[in-house]
């Protein structure tokens, strides 16, 4: 069942072909599941805190079946983008075009973003190019470069433009990460370029290459589809990376790490991200809830990232808590009560 239970991601692309192929409420089924379904069920089920033995860890660590089943996600992905295409130039009511378009925005928020952050994180470069392929997807690709490189390093501190900060609400963090975190994706590459003694405007420019590669979907979307469909695709990235950016607001929210004299921030501990161990928030976004020991060791797969008590610990799961940041004077009043702690 720890092997298996993964497979439960399986539902978001089954409910989304249902959203497509269907009128009425069941196009709405992804967000139903996701945001309604899973909190509920969520608040009356413990958190499960238990760890994988040394002898699980060592047989997770072998296991290529959960690798197999991200890279499944790269073909699941570009199928339900291809058929979204098609779906949205049927006759159908705006409310049913509202839906498929919902459904296609959470399929790029959760597997296209989220899965394209936990294979960005591999050492293997095929890997890292799937990870590029479904970012692309959500038109996010300045993703990786930032995340990797500059949110991990400045994360819980004022640098980090993916670090919410204490009273900060969620509608203006939208803005500030997403624009923050791609201008500072450019000043990265621009650096590590001029450390390799590389020229910045070259295809070793990792920035120059993604735009080019999204500007050729974009265009390629609009020549083969036209505008109508494009605007919806737009859309539909638009919300994958505004469930990203909600995600981004709930893992570090008000979290700072302590300024030494040297002028230096702290090492990132354990206790500088949100956790989550709620088991159904954990399936569907691939231990991405289990962000403290993710920001402790970075290169580490999802199946292997651990619970710690240390780690500061939110009382639902990651999709509850996105809905509660929806209201910020709620958000607040529970937040900043633990924020002592």
């Amino acid at each position: 069942m720890k092997k298996l239970k993964y497979l439960g991601i399986l539902i978001l692309p089954i409910t989304a072909y249902i959203s497509f192929t269907s009128t009425g409420l069941l196009t709405f089924l992804p967000l139903l599941i996701t945001f309604v379904a899973v909190p509920i069920l969520e608040l009356f089920f413990k958190p499960n805190k238990q760890n994988l033995s040394e002898m699980e860890v060592e047989s997770a660590t072998k296991d290529s079946y959960y690798s197999v089943l991200l890279f499944l996600m790269v073909p699941i992905q570009i199928a339900a983008l291809l058929l979204f295409f098609q779906v949205v130039q049927e006759d159908i009511s705006t409310v049913d075009l509202v839906g498929r378009i919902t459904s296609m925005g959470i399929l790029c928020g959760v597997l296209g973003i989220n899965v394209g952050h936990e294979l960005g994180h591999r050492t293997n470069r095929f890997e890292q190019f799937l990870g590029e392929v479904l970012l692309l997807t959500s038109l996010e690709s300045h993703f990786l470069p930032y995340h990797n490189t500059g949110h991990h390093f400045d994360v819980a501190t004022p640098e980090d433009a993916a670090t919410a900060r204490k009273n900060e609400w969620l509608f203006t963090f939208w803005f500030r990460s997403q624009i923050g975190s791609y201008f500072k994706a450019w000043q990265l590459e621009k650096k590590r370029l001029t450390i390799l003694k590389k020229s910045v405007i070259s295809i070793n420019n990792k920035m120059i290459i993604y735009t080019i590669a999204q500007i050729t979907l974009v265009v390629s979307i609009y020549f083969f589809f036209g505008k109508v469909i494009l605007l919806y695709f737009l859309s539909a990235a638009i919300l994958g990376i505004l469930l990203l950016e909600t995600v981004n607001y709930i893992e570090h929210y008000g979290l700072l790490r302590k300024k030494k004299k040297s002028g230096r921030y702290e090492v990132v501990t354990l206790k500088h991200s949100w956790n989550s161990d709620h088991t159904l928030g954990r399936i569907l976004l691939f231990e991405l809830s289990r962000h403290s020991d993710h920001h402790h060791r970075a290169s580490k797969p999802y199946q292997l990232l651990d619970s710690h008590e240390e780690s500061p610990q939110m009382f639902t799961g990651y999709p509850g808590m996105m809905l509660l940041a929806l209201v910020p004077p709620l958000w607040f009043a529970v937040m900043n009560k633990r924020l002592p702690e």
